[in-house]
């Protein structure tokens, strides 16, 4: 059946500008890191990605490597593209990434402009499009100048090969560099995308506060600590479905240790008793702070996908909620 988008599709989402551009982003976005690859079902992303439409998410982000394979992600987003949301394209922020290893030899990975530039190239052909949204350094590279990074960022923005340029997985100090490279070169650092969670605290000792002084966006991924900040892992066991048991995903069983349970557990308490379930409250913890701007999530089935977004129906905490998370997490 043709797909027609949801009348209604921005009557209940909450949109949030990126730093100090005139960009406004879903306060949450779909990520297809997981799901969405290769080895998945096209009709089931498929069926998110629209449903994800019809809820307001308006920013769908990708990378080169995002599968597995490599590259199959952008090529099933490129066909959901061509058959359902092409007719909606300038309503859409489409993002993609390089920065880790794509093809073999030394110009297939890290952060030279030869890397970035074709690797941009290689993803808008996957997806069928003459721009994307925002292109990200995906990683810091060790070996490169910082200024062949972010000038290969310049000359992808200034081509029209992308509308906007961001860096991700930078820390405060390497960020500050890479936002005055750009800054200097006339093409503004757009967003920051780290790792953040409860479980993962890193982003507010200095990155948080440094990119609210440099007037720069954060979208977060991993609120869900690979969904260990859900209900899937309650009570210690390791479902079969779950991304700890499967051989593509990146949260590893010896993660999900007695300690981490304890916490889960506690937190799960928390979250019935605002009337959420454990997913919404950890993604509504994240979108707390004032300074990140959205909160990437993953879906499997579009029913998780709802009960995500469902998390925008309360974000708020109380000043006593927030000490008794604390607790729990500095808890041992």
């Amino acid at each position: 059946m043709p797909y027609d988008a949801a009348s209604d599709r921005y009557d209940a989402m909450v949109y949030r500008r990126s730093g100090n551009s005139g960009v406004q982003l879903p306060a949450i976005s779909l990520g297809l890191w997981h799901n969405f690859g290769g080895v998945n079902s096209f009709e089931t992303g498929r069926a998110i990605v629209r449903r994800a439409f019809d809820l307001g998410i308006t920013h769908f982000d990708l990378a080169n490597n995002y599968g597995p394979p490599p590259g199959s992600a952008e090529e099933n987003f490129g066909r959901m593209l061509a058959t359902d949301l092409k007719p909606y394209r300038d309503e859409l922020i489409i993002s993609s990434k390089a920065g880790y290893e794509m093809w073999p030899g030394p110009y297939g990975n890290w952060g030279s402009r030869k890397y970035l530039v074709a690797s941009c190239d290689q993803s808008l052909q996957r997806m069928g499009l003459d721009y994307v949204d925002i292109f990200y350094h995906h990683r810091p590279d060790p070996d490169t100048p910082l200024e062949e990074t972010m000038g290969a960022l310049d000359y992808i923005v200034r081509s029209g090969r992308a509308l906007y340029a961001g860096i991700s997985n930078y820390d405060a100090d390497m960020a500050v560099e890479a936002i005055s490279i750009l800054r200097c070169l006339g093409t503004p650092c757009l967003i920051e995308q780290p790792s953040y969670n409860m479980f993962n605290r890193w982003i507010e000792r200095r990155l948080l506060p440094t990119l609210e002084t440099e007037g720069v966006g954060c979208i977060v991924f991993t609120p869900l600590a690979q969904g260990l900040l859900t209900n899937r892992y309650l009570g210690g066991a390791i479902p079969e479905d779950s991304r700890a048991a499967s051989e593509h995903g990146q949260l590893r069983p010896s993660a999900i240790t007695d300690d981490k349970i304890a916490k889960v557990e506690r937190l799960n308490e928390l979250a019935e008793e605002r009337g959420q379930s454990l997913a919404q409250m950890s993604i509504a913890w994240v979108l707390r702070h004032p300074t990140v701007t959205s909160a990437l999530i993953g879906a499997s089935r579009v029913e998780q996908l709802e009960e995500d977004i469902a998390a925008l129906e309360n974000l708020s905490f109380s000043e006593q909620e927030l000490i008794c998370i604390d607790q729990i997490l500095e808890s041992s």
